[in-house]
């Protein structure tokens, strides 16, 4: 596990801060298949990974709804036929916050795992 991964989400309020530019520039190479976009304004963290069938692609869905439960962090999940599109972002603060980069990884890390 990286040392990204095994970290806890902190709670958020709104008024607690974005990642800074130069946080960015640490975090983001930590999740390296991970793009930055931009929705209705807003910054988040959007991956799209790939499955030979639909059950694989439910099966890591709600892999990763359980850790997003267990944080109290979600994301937007959107599955398909053999792929699911991951997106995470920090609703209170309308942008992207450490706990972001956090679940990407160990988004990732489920991801690995999926043999």
């Amino acid at each position: 596990m990286t040392e990204l991964a095994s970290q806890k989400c902190e709670p958020c309020r709104r008024g607690t801060p974005t990642v800074t530019a130069e946080e960015m520039e640490v975090l983001k190479p930590q999740v390296p298949e991970w793009a930055v976009v931009e929705r209705e304004g807003v910054p988040r963290l959007e991956r799209v990974f790939e499955f030979p069938d639909f059950a694989r692609a439910l099966s890591f869905t709600n892999r990763v709804g359980e850790i997003a439960e267990e944080e109290d962090h979600h994301p937007a999940l959107l599955t398909e036929w053999g792929r699911v599109t991951v997106t995470w972002w920090t609703h209170e603060v309308h942008g992207l916050h450490r706990n972001d980069f956090v679940m990407a990884a160990r988004t990732d890390e489920i991801a690995r795992s999926r043999t």
